[in-house]
Order: structure tokens, then sequence, then C-alpha cells
């Protein structure tokens, strides 16, 4: 296991650079690239973002591994994830109202503060000021991914007056460069984690300038702006009837519930499955990065006209393979007989179907929900999401500690297979819905076939 994940990393990253160079060679250049004003104000943005992005990856690859060198038991540091994961489900409901009400530049400054307070936490031994830094890490969550996108899209619409044409270009790049932040991060983390040495709370310290950084130029370079002040209940209220009233969005529900409260169980327990092997973390943790970019740039050249997928297919594909991926798990982890090399390709796997899974179910997710119901249903979305993953760490809790991993794992399988079944009724409802395909190459739309 120390070899391996360079030799993963290298050539993941290998295929990911060429299948990038492809993907930039058939792109069009479109009027945004070439508008020096539009230029600019992107370039602002992204000096915040990316930073902000750089902060939070940084903090990735180490914090299992942090908690196990205070000392703490695996049920310990459960208790700490599960802080994390239901901070986030509270703070993720009241987050759009904060920002509208607070400011998006306001809130982007304090995602600086309160996670900045999170990585300083990071120094203490004290069991219940980690807990505390979690649930801070909970909030700076939020905040991250709310408020630096609600101040670019109005600042972009209603300030800059550019083309609402034009934003999916800046979401698309800083997808792209949101993969390689994640790559390097896992690096950084692991060159100042061991090569030199520092430990596992180095990682946490290197985050803490990028995030003032971050904070003073969101303060320097971009204007307040304001959303409108939107009753909290008004908008789950109609989150909850678009939810119950349309079938397709109760299974696109239930699926995003069962696969990503079973990707953040994953989060909780790949450290522990190889640490005792001593890998590089931090190389393994680019490794994930990778093949999730790889998963990425795979599914834009299914959907493309060369090869016309269509992103159902796509989404079915990923939830199978992640399935397999955890039934070798429960093989591998087996107490007596753990194979490292097998979870980590196991994982790798994960991370392959999580690039592929992501945009299939935003293509799906952005049909389907009506613009003006998606923070309300997004919220009830994340409520089964986190409570499913918190159980599922609650569970790890009280099993013993080596025979609890590998049931944990059969727990996800199951899991899985309550996905697969959700994604065969998905099918059934939209197999004559021609607004849930890509258009065909013709640019007509396709019909729709039994087989969908």
């Amino acid at each position: 296991m120390l070899f391996a994940p360079y030799v993963a990393f290298a050539f993941l990253l290998a295929v990911c650079i060429g299948l990038e160079f492809s993907a930039c060679r058939s792109k069009l250049t479109g009027r945004s690239s070439s508008n020096p004003a539009f230029l600019r104000f992107q370039l602002d943005y992204y000096q915040v973002y990316f930073l902000a992005l750089a902060a939070d990856w940084l903090q990735g690859p180490y914090l299992y591994k942090l908690y196990h060198h205070y000392h703490f038991l695996e049920a310990q540091i459960a208790i700490i994830y599960v802080c994390g994961f239901a901070s986030s489900v509270l703070f993720g409901l009241v987050s759009t109202s904060l920002i509208d009400r607070l400011g998006r530049k306001k809130s982007c400054i304090l995602f600086s503060l309160t996670y900045s307070i999170c990585c300083f936490t990071k120094l203490s031994w004290d069991y219940f000021v980690l807990i505390f830094g979690r649930i801070l890490g909970g909030l700076s969550t939020a905040l991250l991914f709310s408020a630096f996108e609600a101040w670019y899209v109005h600042e972009h619409v209603e300030h800059h007056d550019f083309p609402a044409e034009w934003i999916p270009a800046t979401f698309s790049k800083a997808a792209f460069w949101n993969g390689i932040i994640a790559i390097g991060a896992g690096v950084v983390a692991n060159a100042f984690a061991e090569w030199l040495s520092l430990g596992p709370v180095a990682p946490f310290m290197v985050s803490i300038p990028l995030l003032v950084l971050a904070g003073v130029l969101a303060m320097k370079n971009w204007e307040e702006n304001y959303g409108k002040k939107r009753a909290l209940s008004r908008t789950c209220t109609d989150g909850l009837k678009c939810l119950l009233s349309d079938r397709r969005v109760l299974l696109l529900g239930t699926i995003q519930a069962l696969f990503e409260s079973v990707i953040y169980i994953f989060i909780f327990l790949w450290t522990p499955v190889l640490d005792p092997y001593n890998p590089p973390l931090g190389i393994v943790f680019s490794s994930f990065m990778a093949a999730s970019m790889v998963g990425s740039s795979l599914y834009r050249i299914a959907t493309s006209k060369k090869y016309h997928l269509q992103p159902m297919h796509i989404l079915s594909l990923s939830v199978l393979m992640v399935f397999f991926s955890l039934f070798m798990l429960t093989f591998s982890t087996n107490p007596g007989q753990e194979n490292p090399s097998e979870s980590f390709l196991a994982f790798l796997l994960i991370e392959l179907s999580c690039g592929l899974y992501f945009p299939s179910m935003g293509f799906l997710r952005q049909k389907v929900i009506p613009e003006k119901d998606q923070a309300g249903v997004m919220h009830w979305f994340r409520v089964p999401l986190n409570l499913l993953a918190c159980f599922g760490l609650l569970i790890l809790h009280d099993s013993d500690y080596k025979t609890g991993t590998r049931n944990m794992f059969t727990i996800c399988s199951v899991m899985m297979v309550l996905a697969l079944l959700a994604v065969v009724s998905l099918f059934t409802v939209v197999r004559n819905n021609t607004e849930l395909r890509l258009p065909s190459p013709s640019g007509q739309a396709e019909v729709a076939s039994p087989e969908l």
C-alpha cells in the first residue's frame, strides 16, 4: 500500500489529462471568452472562490487521521462526524434565508471566519472542542455551497448586466478547476503532514491563511447584494408539496438520499480501512479526486453527440458500480482476511461512480423540479440523506470495530439495492417523457423507446 496509491494517482492523472485535453480541443470559443469586462469579473469571483475551495479540500485527507492521532476511539470519532452531519442538516435548512437577509458578501466573509475558527479547534485535544469545530464546519459548508454562487449570479445579471447564457460558462470552468484544486490539495496536504513530518494537524493550519485571504479579497473587491426575503416555512411547504405531488421528484429524492448517504459513510470509513497499512493518505485522497474527475470527463464524452448516451442510463450505471464496489468491500474487509489493495480499488470505483452520478443527477433534477421549488425540494432531499448517514455511523458506533466496518458495508450494499429499485421505478415512470432526454444530434427530440 505504500506504492500503490502513487501508481494509481499517476495513472488516473494521465487519463484525466488526456480526457480533458481531448474535450478542450472540441470546444468552441464563445463571445464570453473574449469580453474583457466579463473576464475581469470572473477573475474577481474565482480569486475568492478558489481559495475557499482549496482551504476546504485541504482538510479532507487527514480529518479522521487527526482524531485518531488524538487517541479517540472509532466510536467517539463517529459521534464527531454525526454532529457534523446534523449541523449540515440544520444550517442547510436556514442557509438560503440567512444569506439573503445578511447579505451574500457578508455571508462569504462569515464563511472565512467560521471555517478559520473550525481549523483552529483542531489544535485542541479536548473532545467537546472538536465537536464544536465540526458544528462550525457544518455551518461553513452550508455557506460555501450557497453564498458564493448566489453572490455571483446576482452580480452577473443585476449589477453587470451580462447575458444569463454566460453563467453556465463560469460554473463549468469553476467545476473543472474545483477538480484540479481537489487533486492538488491532497498532494499539498500529504507534503505538509507526511513528507515534512508536521503531522495530521498541519493541513488545517495551512487552510487558515487561505481562508483569511479569501475573506480579505471578498471584503476588498466584492460589492454587497441581497436576495428577496422569503419565509423559510413557505419555501419548505412548497418544496414538500412538489415532492409529494410528483412521483418523479419523490423517486429522484429517494435515489439521492440513498446514494449520497452511502458516500458520506464511505468518506468516514476509507481512512480506518486503509490507514493500518500506512499509505500516504494525501496521495490516496488525490487518487480519489482524480478518479472522480475521470468519471466527470467520461460523462461529458458519453453524452456528447458522438455517443449520445442518456443521463438516466449513466445514473443507473453509477448506482450499479457503487453496489458492485460495496459488494467487493464486504469481502476485502472481512476480519482476518483483509485485502487493502482490493479495498483501495473499490474506493476508486466509488469515486469514479461519483463523477458519473453528480452530473446525471444534476441534469435530471433541473428537468424534473420546477425552478421556483428547487430550494425547498433540495431542503427535503438533504434531510433523509444526512439522517441515513447519521444512523449508519451510530450503528457503527455500537459495533465492534472490525466486524462493524464490514457490517456497515453490507448495510450500504442493501441501501444501493434499494437505490437500484428506485432507478428501475423511475425508468418506468419516465419511459415516454422526452424532456428527460438529451436532444438527438440532429437537434430533434428523440422518440422514446420501450427500453427507457
